[in-house]
């Protein structure tokens, strides 16, 4: 018979939060920083050297695309896994052991003269990145003031900014210069030593309760309760929404900017990336408005950005096409940011397995709209995946304005429950 967890003591301590301000919170912030930057920045290394893997081992581009679909798609499987494990093995010390690992994957993948043993490394590799992104949400979500919370879950979304973009445009300038051998060996490095500033910085978890002894069926029963609850499941929906037309954007935007009229080349396409710095400026932002305005709101206002963003790349003109890319970007980390920080604040418990839920339909949302996106591009070209981008957002907004509507009547409930009491 399963072992069910057991249930909340009523008599147990009120949280004991770290407040904004303080040197803790501050810690907490820059180690999260860390983890998002290692943890993206191992994941999308490969991209921009998919050309190089091509030619060292005599594979087709289809196949050297491999070493970046591998990883994203153990990641996708893992990421579900690791929140559940995180209630018996603690969120801190699964997370370093996951970057610590991951790097060290990625240090071995750097000498490795046999494709296939490639291939395996970055499976692996995925495989334990997936113990950071759902860990991560959870740890900020129980020892963060719910009033700093929007704040630290930004600095977490602007780290995994700053990998995903140095992660490709900075592969690209130091295998021009060291090989790429080299260049994904000295980002291994740089990735265990955030891992190791991460595990020294960050607190040890105040509020997290060690659950030993789980059965599955306790695990099956989290996920079916959150999945059963109608906000987060909508949360979900939106991640799914949100990573899937980001992914469609910067997934064909080099065919539009590589043919006519544009005819750019691929080392000039590949600084459109740096539109992610103004996605690390945009989620802390965000996420302090959030803690002021509202999650709702922001949540909207990052939608539209991105809707914005895309319709600008529906003209002709280069200049529209990059700004457009650029809002596109900054929209997305708005919203991103604040959807994942509300994750937190919906999960009453088992929060490592509602931010998995998470980032499994983010993941999935990447994987599906990324891939269904070119089945528009073949057909009708950019216009085709512009269009079908922008009615994805438009129903983003809608699932953002129900959400909102639940949790306003959620509070409202509580508040008449107090009064009555």
């Amino acid at each position: 018979m399963p072992r069910a967890a057991p249930s909340p003591d009523p008599s147990s301590p009120l949280p004991v939060w770290i407040r904004r301000g303080t040197r803790e919170y501050l810690r907490v912030s820059v180690a999260l920083f860390l983890a998002g930057f290692a943890t993206f920045s191992l994941l999308y290394c490969v991209q921009p050297l998919l050309p190089e893997l091509a030619r060292t081992f005599a594979v087709s581009p289809a196949q050297s695309a491999l070493a970046l679909s591998v990883s994203t798609a153990c990641l996708a499987a893992s990421v579900v896994l690791a929140g559940a494990l995180s209630e018996g093995l603690g969120r801190r010390k699964l997370m370093f052991i996951s970057m610590a690992l991951a790097a060290l994957c990625n240090l071995v993948a750097s000498y490795l003269t046999q494709w296939p043993a490639l291939l395996a490394a970055r499976a692996l590799e995925g495989i334990l990145l997936g113990g950071v992104p759902a860990v991560a949400m959870a740890y900020l979500a129980e020892e963060i003031d719910p009033r700093g919370l929007g704040f630290a879950m930004g600095l977490y979304v602007g780290g995994t900014a700053l990998g995903g973009m140095l992660g490709r445009v900075g592969m690209s300038a130091m295998t021009e210069f060291w090989g790429w051998r080299n260049a994904l060996a000295l980002l291994s490095v740089v990735d265990l030593a955030a891992a190791l500033g991460f595990v020294w910085l960050l607190p040890s978890s105040r509020n997290f309760v060690r659950r030993t002894g789980l059965s599955a069926g306790y695990h099956l029963q989290a996920w079916g309760r959150h999945l059963r609850h109608p906000g987060l499941a909508l949360l979900f929906l939106i991640a799914f929404g949100l990573m899937g037309v980001f992914i469609s954007i910067y997934n064909y935007a080099g065919f539009l900017l590589g043919g006519a009229p544009h005819h750019m080349s691929q080392l000039q396409i590949s600084h459109i990336f740096y539109a992610y710095l103004f996605g690390i400026v945009a989620s802390p932002v965000a996420g302090a408005l959030a803690d002021r305005l509202g999650r709702g709101p922001v949540l909207i206002a990052g939608t539209l950005l991105m809707a914005a963003g895309l319709a600008l790349t529906l003209l002709d003109a280069l200049a529209a096409i990059v700004a457009g890319i650029v809002l596109l970007t900054a929209g997305f980390f708005v919203a991103h940011s604040v959807a994942s920080g509300w994750v937190g604040r919906l999960a009453t418990q088992a929060k490592g397995h509602a931010s998995s839920l998470y980032l499994w339909g983010y993941y999935m949302g990447s994987s599906i709209l990324g891939a269904g996106a070119g089945w528009f591009w073949s057909r009708w070209g950019w216009g085709g995946v512009g269009l079908v981008s922008l009615a994805a957002l438009a129903l983003v907004i809608v699932l953002a304005l129900r959400v909102q509507q639940l949790a306003a009547q959620a509070a409202n409930s509580v508040k008449a429950r107090a009064v009555h009491s």
